[in-house]
C-alpha cells in the first residue's frame, strides 16, 4: 500500500468522521422528536453526505494513494463509531444525543482546520477547495449541535 504522508492520512480521517457522522445523525435522530432538533440533524446528515461526496471525488487526484487513504478512512469510521456505541448506550435521549455531536462536531471541525493548516504548506488547490468548503460547514454543525444540547437541557430541567 502507498505510503501516506500526514496531508493524506488528515484527508483519510476527515472522510471516515464524514462517513461516521451519518450514522450518527440518523442515530441521534431516532432519540428525538420531530422539531427544530430532527430538522438540524436531517440537514447535518445531508452535509455530512455531501462532504463524504466531494472527499471521495478528490481521492482520484492523489496519485496511487486512494485506497490506502480508503483505508485510513474506514479506520477511523469504526474509531468514530466505537466512541459513539460506548457514549450511546441504551438509555440515552435526545440530549445524550446532542451532548455526543457537540464532542464529535467538535473532533470534526478541528480535524478540517488541521488539514487547511497543513495545506497552507502543502498548497494543494483540491484540499484547498475541500477545507473552504468544510470548514464553514463544521463550525456551524459545531454550533447547531451546542445550540440544541443547550436547549434539551432546558427543557429537561424545566419538566424535572
Amino acid at each position: 500500500m502507498a505510503e501516506l504522508t500526514p496531508l493524506d492520512e488528515k484527508i483519510g480521517e476527515v472522510l471516515g468522521l464524514a462517513q461516521a457522522a451519518q450514522g450518527a445523525t440518523t442515530k441521534i435522530a431516532k432519540l428525538v422528536e420531530e422539531g427544530p432538533e430532527r430538522q438540524v440533524l436531517e440537514r447535518m446528515h445531508a452535509e455530512a453526505t455531501e462532504t463524504r461526496e466531494r472527499c471521495e471525488a478528490a481521492l482520484d487526484r492523489f496519485d496511487g494513494k486512494k485506497t490506502a487513504i480508503e483505508e485510513k478512512a474506514r479506520e477511523t469510521k469504526g474509531e468514530a463509531e466505537e466512541m459513539m456505541k460506548t457514549y450511546l448506550g441504551d438509555d440515552a435521549d435526545g440530549l445524550d444525543g446532542f451532548e455526543f455531536l457537540v464532542m464529535a462536531e467538535a473532533g470534526e471541525l478541528g480535524h478540517w482546520e488541521i488539514v487547511g493548516e497543513m495545506n497552507q504548506h502543502v498548497g494543494d488547490p483540491t484540499v484547498r477547495e475541500l477545507a473552504e468548503f468544510a470548514i464553514p460547514l463544521q463550525q456551524r454543525h459545531f454550533q447547531d449541535a451546542r445550540e440544541c444540547s443547550l436547549r434539551l437541557a432546558r427543557e429537561e430541567i424545566a419538566s424535572a
